[in-house]
């Protein structure tokens, strides 16, 4: 049997896993966006080493979110389950009028 996680284990295993994440020299990872112009701003994303991955915004290309490989599928599995859709107005469906 498995052993279980203490929360006070959680918490430091995944502390840890995000300072190994962003100790990573990405410099040369290969950055892909959506089709446009480079004139276009645009979300770009990088699929890092360890499973990780970047997301930056093409306008400013120095500042880099870094995401572990369980957060990356929980945005993804998010955004395909429509937890980030608008509406009308611009607001996501939890906020208030």
């Amino acid at each position: 049997m498995a052993a279980t996680e203490t929360p006070d284990e959680i918490a430091a295993r995944k502390e840890r896993e995000k300072n190994e994440l962003y100790a990573l020299d990405i410099s040369g990872v290969e950055w892909l966006s959506a089709p446009g112009g480079p004139e276009d701003e645009k979300v770009e994303i990088a699929y890092l080493p360890g499973g990780g991955v970047g997301m930056r915004n093409s306008k400013d290309p120095g500042t880099v979110l870094r995401f572990t490989a369980a957060e990356w599928e929980a945005f993804v599995l998010g955004a395909r389950d429509g937890e980030f859709d608008i509406d009308e107005q611009g607001r996501l469906p939890s906020q208030p009028s």
